[in-house]
């Protein structure tokens, strides 16, 4: 979870060769878990270095990110918090440059389908260490996250907050367009039909609002990818952790999403606002993806007015799939902070702190018993069950820097799709 624009996606994965290296010299062999509690949390001292991409840098992110900090010294109020407040784009080459350095975190924040490929080398701490079982996860975390938090069957993670790129559209320009504003597209046929009377272009072809939107610049569109992939049940990798993001059903909805940009031409290729909003939320588009929650007010959001106009669905084709990401929250392997690490995930894993984390990355809670009084995060929530991850091999990483420039070629018409994708995930065998 993970973000839900292109600009979150990890597409410079940095010093993968190097970050191999160092995290194979820091697996289990390499030391003990050590305890798994401290007698006695007042006197311990130290440093505890926390790696987060979750707050930002706005005031309201300072303000949640302090908040954590000043709960956590409840427990520990002599142990220093080091916060690297970092960005999806940057996190790898954060983890790769801080191990090589042989100065690793004591927390890890990272995203959907981050797990398997840092698991497998040794970078996480088993979190039944300290007595976070399958059963704490299932009783206090929405089901929707539980594979995600897993490797080789054991949890290396505790969920922050589910991130779905959910798709909404206007009513009042269904309506406009002779099409019933309570009845939104439930296949791909009707969503194609559909995007085809909403969308509008003056005499010389130009886009005036787009029929469909992707919200995704050029290089993103792996996240609505993963949507039209998982509704007609496909997935990027088997249970297995093997490629399958080159079958018959992944080839066709790459091929249903470039028909409806270059045939149908309900959108252009690689569109977005230049503040990133999404367009159907600026009244440039009537149908399209947008984040998992919304800022209903006047001030600081899209209005009132907006959010009225808004109807929300899935991408449906054989079933429903809601593409999502999300952030998950890991104690170091060699931290010589564990249990102070573990107290600072629980904090951070919190109701209230969850509910901040998810306002500020257009995000859910992943709680249990979670709410939320915006209509699209109210929509997630209630459809996480319908979530389609990227991710589940522990090639994942690698792979997911080069998805987006292969999509872009097939929707471009550089590549057909089956030889496109095969040759990815020829690089994952």
């Amino acid at each position: 979870m993970n973000s839900p624009t292109a600009t979150r996606l990890v597409r410079h994965l940095a010093c993968a060769t190097v970050l191999a290296a160092v995290l194979s010299a820091c697996g289990s062999g390499a030391g003990a878990d050590g305890d798994a509690q401290d007698a006695d949390p007042a006197s311990v001292t130290g440093t505890l270095r926390v790696l987060t991409p979750s707050f930002g840098t706005s005031t309201a992110g300072k303000n949640a990110l302090q908040q954590v900090i000043d709960t956590f010294h409840q427990t520990y109020p002599k142990v220093k918090v080091e916060a690297d407040n970092t960005t999806f784009d940057t996190l790898g080459q954060k983890i790769s440059t801080s191990l090589a350095a042989g100065q690793g975190y004591d927390v890890y924040v990272t995203g959907i389908g981050w797990i398997p490929p840092f698991a497998s080398k040794g970078l996480y701490t088993d979190l039944s260490t300290f007595g976070f079982t399958k059963s704490t996860l299932s009783k206090d975390f929405n089901s929707a996250l539980y594979d995600a938090v897993q490797y080789d069957g054991k949890i290396y993670g505790v969920p922050l907050i589910a991130g779905p790129k959910i798709v909404a559209y206007r009513k009042s320009m269904f309506e406009a367009a002779g099409l019933d504003p309570d009845k939104p597209p439930t296949n791909w046929a009707e969503l194609r039909a559909d995007a085809k009377k909403l969308v509008e272009r003056d005499a010389s072809g130009k886009l005036q609002r787009a029929g469909f939107d992707f919200w995704a610049g050029p290089g993103g569109l792996p996240q609505d990818y993963t949507a039209f992939a998982g509704s007609v049940g496909g997935a990027q990798y088997s249970a297995a952790g093997k490629p399958t993001f080159n079958d018959a059903k992944s080839v066709k909805a790459i091929g249903f999403m470039s028909d409806l940009i270059n045939k149908d031409k309900v959108t252009d290729y690689g569109l977005v606002s230049s503040d990133s909003t999404a367009l159907v939320l600026k009244g440039k588009a009537a149908m399209g993806f947008v984040g998992g929650y919304l800022d209903c007010s006047e001030k600081t959001g899209v209005g009132q007015d907006v959010c009225d106009d808004l109807g929300f669905f899935n991408i449906t084709e054989t079933r429903p799939a809601m593409y999502t990401g999300g952030q998950v929250a890991s104690v170091g392997a060699r931290s010589k902070l564990k249990a102070a690490a573990y107290t600072f995930v629980k904090v951070l894993s919190s109701q209230e702190s969850e509910t901040a984390m998810a306002k500020l990355n257009f995000a859910v809670p992943a709680r249990n018993g979670a709410t939320a009084e915006d209509p699209a995060g109210a929509f997630a929530l209630k459809n996480l069950q319908h979530a389609a991850f990227q991710g589940g091999s522990t090639g994942y990483l690698e792979t997911r820097n080069n998805f987006g420039p292969v999509i872009d070629e097939i929707v471009l018409g550089k590549k057909k799709a089956q030889e496109a994708l095969d040759e990815l995930a020829a690089t994952e065998k």
